[in-house]
Protein backbone atom coordinates (compact mmCIF):
# COMPACT_ATOMS: atom_id res chain seq x y z
CA UNK A 1 0.00 0.00 0.00
CA UNK A 2 1.73 3.15 -1.13
CA UNK A 3 1.83 6.35 1.49
CA UNK A 4 2.11 9.72 0.95
CA UNK A 5 4.54 10.79 4.35
CA UNK A 6 5.17 14.43 5.33
CA UNK A 7 8.22 15.20 6.95
CA UNK A 8 8.92 18.47 9.16
CA UNK A 9 12.67 19.14 9.34
CA UNK A 10 14.41 20.39 12.17
CA UNK A 11 17.10 22.70 12.48
CA UNK A 12 19.12 23.61 14.98
CA UNK A 13 22.71 25.90 15.24
CA UNK A 14 22.61 26.63 11.24
CA UNK A 15 22.28 22.48 10.31
CA UNK A 16 19.57 19.87 10.02
CA UNK A 17 19.39 17.80 12.76
CA UNK A 18 19.84 14.31 12.50
CA UNK A 19 16.48 13.05 13.34
CA UNK A 20 14.83 14.96 10.24
CA UNK A 21 16.97 12.47 7.36
CA UNK A 22 16.40 9.72 9.74
CA UNK A 23 12.56 10.59 9.87
CA UNK A 24 13.17 10.79 5.94
CA UNK A 25 14.85 7.50 5.80
CA UNK A 26 11.90 6.04 7.71
CA UNK A 27 9.27 7.34 5.50
CA UNK A 28 10.87 6.19 2.31
CA UNK A 29 10.67 2.68 3.69
CA UNK A 30 6.43 3.44 5.26
CA UNK A 31 5.60 5.11 1.61
CA UNK A 32 6.19 1.79 0.05
CA UNK A 33 6.34 3.89 -3.57
CA UNK A 34 4.11 6.91 -2.73
CA UNK A 35 5.34 10.60 -2.43
CA UNK A 36 7.76 12.05 0.30
CA UNK A 37 7.12 15.72 1.16
CA UNK A 38 9.33 17.33 3.48
CA UNK A 39 8.80 20.87 5.18
CA UNK A 40 11.34 23.32 6.07
CA UNK A 41 10.33 26.57 8.34
CA UNK A 42 12.29 29.83 8.74
CA UNK A 43 15.56 31.25 6.73
CA UNK A 44 16.87 28.42 4.44
CA UNK A 45 20.38 27.72 3.18
CA UNK A 46 21.25 25.92 0.22
CA UNK A 47 23.24 23.24 1.90
CA UNK A 48 19.37 22.19 3.45
CA UNK A 49 18.21 21.47 0.34
CA UNK A 50 20.73 19.08 -0.94
CA UNK A 51 21.01 16.95 1.98
CA UNK A 52 16.94 17.07 1.91
CA UNK A 53 17.49 16.07 -1.86
CA UNK A 54 20.22 13.38 -0.76
CA UNK A 55 18.50 11.71 2.18
CA UNK A 56 15.41 11.18 -0.51
CA UNK A 57 12.38 13.48 -0.42
CA UNK A 58 10.29 13.95 -3.23
CA UNK A 59 9.37 17.27 -2.65
CA UNK A 60 10.06 20.34 -0.30
CA UNK A 61 8.24 23.20 0.58
CA UNK A 62 9.98 26.18 2.51
CA UNK A 63 8.16 28.32 4.44
CA UNK A 64 10.07 31.78 4.95
CA UNK A 65 8.00 33.39 6.99
CA UNK A 66 9.94 35.80 9.50
CA UNK A 67 7.41 34.24 12.55
CA UNK A 68 9.39 31.31 11.63
CA UNK A 69 12.82 32.39 12.05
CA UNK A 70 12.91 31.50 15.73
CA UNK A 71 10.48 28.43 16.98
CA UNK A 72 7.33 30.08 18.44
CA UNK A 73 4.77 27.68 19.56
CA UNK A 74 1.71 29.90 18.19
CA UNK A 75 3.09 30.57 14.53
CA UNK A 76 4.62 26.76 14.05
CA UNK A 77 1.54 25.33 14.90
CA UNK A 78 -0.17 27.50 12.42
CA UNK A 79 2.20 26.92 9.95
CA UNK A 80 2.08 22.66 11.00
CA UNK A 81 -1.72 22.94 10.09
CA UNK A 82 -1.98 24.77 7.06
CA UNK A 83 0.92 22.48 5.59
CA UNK A 84 -0.85 18.94 6.60
CA UNK A 85 -4.20 20.81 5.24
CA UNK A 86 -2.84 21.58 2.28
CA UNK A 87 -0.73 18.73 1.58
CA UNK A 88 -3.11 16.45 2.90
CA UNK A 89 -0.56 13.39 3.82
CA UNK A 90 -1.76 9.80 5.30
CA UNK A 91 1.37 9.74 7.49
CA UNK A 92 3.14 12.92 9.13
CA UNK A 93 6.95 12.22 10.72
CA UNK A 94 8.47 14.60 13.37
CA UNK A 95 11.46 14.32 15.65
CA UNK A 96 10.91 13.32 19.56
CA UNK A 97 12.86 16.09 20.58
CA UNK A 98 12.31 19.14 22.62
CA UNK A 99 10.71 21.07 19.63
CA UNK A 100 8.78 17.72 18.66
CA UNK A 101 7.75 17.04 22.04
CA UNK A 102 5.77 20.53 22.29
CA UNK A 103 5.15 21.11 18.76
CA UNK A 104 3.63 17.72 17.66
CA UNK A 105 0.74 17.83 20.67
CA UNK A 106 -0.27 20.75 19.67
CA UNK A 107 -1.18 19.98 15.73
CA UNK A 108 -2.70 17.16 16.79
CA UNK A 109 -5.18 18.51 18.89
CA UNK A 110 -5.26 21.50 16.71
CA UNK A 111 -6.69 18.82 14.06
CA UNK A 112 -8.09 16.00 15.76
CA UNK A 113 -5.38 13.72 15.15
CA UNK A 114 -4.36 10.59 17.02
CA UNK A 115 -0.51 10.62 17.98
CA UNK A 116 1.98 7.98 18.76
CA UNK A 117 5.29 9.61 20.59
CA UNK A 118 8.73 8.54 21.31
CA UNK A 119 8.80 5.71 18.43
CA UNK A 120 11.56 3.83 18.60
CA UNK A 121 10.41 1.00 15.63
CA UNK A 122 8.04 0.47 13.21
CA UNK A 123 6.93 -2.38 11.36
CA UNK A 124 4.46 -2.55 8.25
CA UNK A 125 1.92 -5.41 8.33
CA UNK A 126 -0.69 -5.58 5.35
CA UNK A 127 -1.97 -1.92 4.91
CA UNK A 128 -1.19 -1.29 8.68
CA UNK A 129 2.18 0.49 10.11
CA UNK A 130 2.63 -1.08 13.69
CA UNK A 131 4.52 1.34 15.86
CA UNK A 132 6.62 0.23 18.84
CA UNK A 133 7.43 3.26 21.89
CA UNK A 134 8.83 2.29 25.26
CA UNK A 135 6.41 2.98 28.74
CA UNK A 136 7.27 2.02 32.28
CA UNK A 137 10.52 4.29 31.95
CA UNK A 138 11.92 1.76 29.15
CA UNK A 139 11.11 -1.11 31.04
CA UNK A 140 8.70 -2.16 28.85
CA UNK A 141 7.65 -1.77 25.64
CA UNK A 142 3.67 -1.38 23.73
CA UNK A 143 2.95 -2.10 20.05
CA UNK A 144 0.39 0.54 18.42
CA UNK A 145 -1.36 1.50 15.23
CA UNK A 146 -4.01 3.77 13.88
CA UNK A 147 -7.65 2.31 12.87
CA UNK A 148 -8.45 5.74 11.04
CA UNK A 149 -7.15 8.89 10.07
CA UNK A 150 -3.46 10.25 9.21
CA UNK A 151 -0.86 8.37 11.34
CA UNK A 152 0.88 11.15 13.41
CA UNK A 153 4.14 9.61 15.28
CA UNK A 154 7.58 11.38 16.41
CA UNK A 155 10.67 9.37 16.43
CA UNK A 156 13.34 9.19 18.72
CA UNK A 157 16.63 10.09 18.08
CA UNK A 158 19.45 7.22 17.16
CA UNK A 159 16.87 4.48 16.30
CA UNK A 160 16.34 4.95 12.67
CA UNK A 161 19.36 3.85 10.02
CA UNK A 162 20.10 7.66 8.65
CA UNK A 163 20.86 6.16 4.80
CA UNK A 164 21.48 8.48 1.80
CA UNK A 165 18.92 7.46 -1.12
CA UNK A 166 19.58 10.79 -3.86
CA UNK A 167 16.36 11.92 -5.55
CA UNK A 168 15.13 14.57 -7.62
CA UNK A 169 13.71 17.00 -5.24
CA UNK A 170 10.47 19.32 -6.23
CA UNK A 171 11.15 23.12 -4.46
CA UNK A 172 8.03 25.03 -3.78
CA UNK A 173 7.49 27.92 -1.87
CA UNK A 174 4.52 27.99 1.09
CA UNK A 175 3.51 31.03 2.55
CA UNK A 176 1.25 30.54 6.07
CA UNK A 177 -1.11 32.87 7.37
CA UNK A 178 0.67 33.59 10.44
CA UNK A 179 -1.91 35.42 13.36
CA UNK A 180 -2.17 35.79 16.35
CA UNK A 181 0.58 35.30 18.35
CA UNK A 182 0.19 35.40 22.07
CA UNK A 183 4.05 34.69 22.73
CA UNK A 184 7.12 36.83 21.59
CA UNK A 185 10.66 35.10 21.64
CA UNK A 186 13.08 38.01 22.12
CA UNK A 187 16.23 36.02 22.60
CA UNK A 188 17.58 32.51 22.68
CA UNK A 189 20.65 31.68 25.25
CA UNK A 190 21.83 28.16 24.52
CA UNK A 191 23.43 25.95 26.82
CA UNK A 192 25.58 23.59 25.26
CA UNK A 193 28.46 20.47 26.49
CA UNK A 194 30.17 21.40 23.37
CA UNK A 195 29.89 20.78 19.42
CA UNK A 196 27.92 17.28 19.56
CA UNK A 197 24.35 17.50 20.58
CA UNK A 198 24.05 15.41 23.63
CA UNK A 199 20.89 13.93 22.16
CA UNK A 200 21.83 12.96 18.55
CA UNK A 201 25.23 11.73 20.16
CA UNK A 202 27.03 8.29 18.94
CA UNK A 203 29.17 8.18 21.80
CA UNK A 204 28.17 9.69 25.35
CA UNK A 205 30.61 9.94 28.04
CA UNK A 206 28.65 10.69 31.22
CA UNK A 207 29.52 11.60 35.01
CA UNK A 208 27.77 11.03 37.96
CA UNK A 209 28.36 12.24 41.68
CA UNK A 210 31.45 9.86 41.62
CA UNK A 211 33.23 12.80 39.88
CA UNK A 212 32.78 14.75 42.81
CA UNK A 213 33.30 18.19 41.94
CA UNK A 214 32.61 20.40 38.54
CA UNK A 215 36.51 19.47 37.93
CA UNK A 216 36.08 16.08 38.11
CA UNK A 217 34.19 16.27 35.01
CA UNK A 218 37.69 17.88 33.14
CA UNK A 219 38.96 13.87 32.35
CA UNK A 220 35.34 13.03 30.79
CA UNK A 221 35.63 15.86 28.71
CA UNK A 222 39.15 14.81 27.03
CA UNK A 223 37.92 11.63 26.65
CA UNK A 224 35.15 12.95 24.56
CA UNK A 225 37.20 15.06 22.67
CA UNK A 226 39.18 12.19 21.70
CA UNK A 227 36.24 10.22 20.65
CA UNK A 228 34.33 13.27 19.31
CA UNK A 229 31.24 12.33 21.50
CA UNK A 230 28.99 13.97 24.29
CA UNK A 231 29.72 15.00 27.78
CA UNK A 232 26.53 14.26 29.89
CA UNK A 233 25.33 13.82 33.64
CA UNK A 234 23.06 12.22 35.94
CA UNK A 235 20.49 13.64 37.85
CA UNK A 236 22.78 13.40 41.04
CA UNK A 237 25.94 15.88 39.36
CA UNK A 238 23.01 18.36 38.15
CA UNK A 239 21.99 18.54 41.80
CA UNK A 240 25.10 19.14 43.03
CA UNK A 241 25.91 22.10 40.90
CA UNK A 242 28.89 19.64 39.61
CA UNK A 243 27.60 20.86 35.64
CA UNK A 244 24.65 22.26 34.37
CA UNK A 245 21.24 20.58 33.91
CA UNK A 246 21.37 20.80 30.03
CA UNK A 247 23.38 17.72 30.19
CA UNK A 248 20.95 15.50 32.11
CA UNK A 249 20.50 12.43 31.32
CA UNK A 250 17.39 10.67 32.52
CA UNK A 251 13.70 10.62 33.20
CA UNK A 252 13.52 13.98 33.84
CA UNK A 253 16.21 14.74 31.77
CA UNK A 254 16.91 14.10 27.90
CA UNK A 255 16.21 10.27 26.87
CA UNK A 256 19.56 9.15 24.71
CA UNK A 257 20.24 6.06 23.00
CA UNK A 258 23.70 6.44 21.89
CA UNK A 259 25.95 3.64 19.83
CA UNK A 260 28.23 4.01 22.63
CA UNK A 261 27.37 5.05 26.13
CA UNK A 262 30.41 5.34 29.19
CA UNK A 263 28.95 5.73 32.92
CA UNK A 264 31.60 7.47 34.88
CA UNK A 265 30.86 7.52 38.58
CA UNK A 266 26.95 6.43 37.86
CA UNK A 267 25.24 3.83 40.92
CA UNK A 268 22.58 3.09 37.99
CA UNK A 269 19.42 4.63 40.13
CA UNK A 270 16.55 3.80 38.11
CA UNK A 271 15.56 7.32 37.12
CA UNK A 272 19.14 7.37 34.72
CA UNK A 273 18.62 4.20 33.65
CA UNK A 274 15.57 5.31 32.00
CA UNK A 275 17.57 7.68 30.09
CA UNK A 276 20.17 5.93 28.61
CA UNK A 277 19.08 1.91 28.98
CA UNK A 278 18.84 1.76 25.39
CA UNK A 279 22.09 2.15 24.42
CA UNK A 280 23.50 -0.03 21.68
CA UNK A 281 26.61 -0.76 24.04
CA UNK A 282 26.79 0.45 27.73
CA UNK A 283 30.11 0.51 29.79
CA UNK A 284 30.12 1.16 33.47
CA UNK A 285 32.71 2.43 35.33
CA UNK A 286 32.33 2.69 39.66
CA UNK A 287 34.38 1.62 42.40
CA UNK A 288 31.69 -0.44 44.07
CA UNK A 289 31.04 -3.64 42.24
CA UNK A 290 27.67 -3.89 43.94
CA UNK A 291 26.49 -1.09 41.95
CA UNK A 292 23.07 -1.33 39.83
CA UNK A 293 24.88 0.41 36.80
CA UNK A 294 26.80 -3.35 36.20
CA UNK A 295 23.25 -4.70 35.84
CA UNK A 296 22.52 -3.60 32.55
CA UNK A 297 26.36 -2.71 31.23
CA UNK A 298 27.75 -5.11 28.72
CA UNK A 299 31.22 -4.05 30.15
CA UNK A 300 31.95 -2.93 33.78
CA UNK A 301 35.50 -1.91 34.87
CA UNK A 302 35.79 -1.31 39.01
CA UNK A 303 37.96 1.23 39.70
CA UNK A 304 38.56 4.99 40.48
CA UNK A 305 36.96 6.82 37.65
CA UNK A 306 40.00 9.36 38.07
CA UNK A 307 42.55 6.52 37.43
CA UNK A 308 40.91 4.45 34.58
CA UNK A 309 39.35 7.50 32.30
CA UNK A 310 42.50 8.36 32.01
CA UNK A 311 43.90 5.55 30.76
CA UNK A 312 41.12 4.61 28.59
CA UNK A 313 41.91 8.52 26.79
CA UNK A 314 45.49 6.89 26.57
CA UNK A 315 45.04 4.09 24.76
CA UNK A 316 41.73 5.56 22.66
CA UNK A 317 44.63 8.22 21.12
CA UNK A 318 47.37 5.22 20.45
CA UNK A 319 44.12 3.48 18.66
CA UNK A 320 43.14 6.06 16.72
CA UNK A 321 46.62 7.30 15.60
CA UNK A 322 47.24 4.01 14.76
CA UNK A 323 44.29 2.91 12.72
Amino acid sequence: MSRNILIFIETKEGKIRNVSFEALAAARKAAEGGNVTAALFGIHKPEYIEGIERYGADTLYIAEDESLSVYNSDAYTQACCQMIERVQPDVIFMGHTGLGKDLAPRVAARLQLGLISDCTAFEIEGDSLIFTRPIYAGKAFQKKMFNEGSIFATLRPNNFEMAEAPATLAVESFQPEIKDIRTVVKEVVRKTSGTVDLSEAKVIIAGGRGVKSAEGFQPLAELAKVLGAAVGASRGACDAEYCDYSLQIGQTGKVVTPDLYIACGISGAIQHLAGMSNSKIIVAINKDPEAPIFQIADYGIVGDLFEVVPLLTEEFKVMLVTS
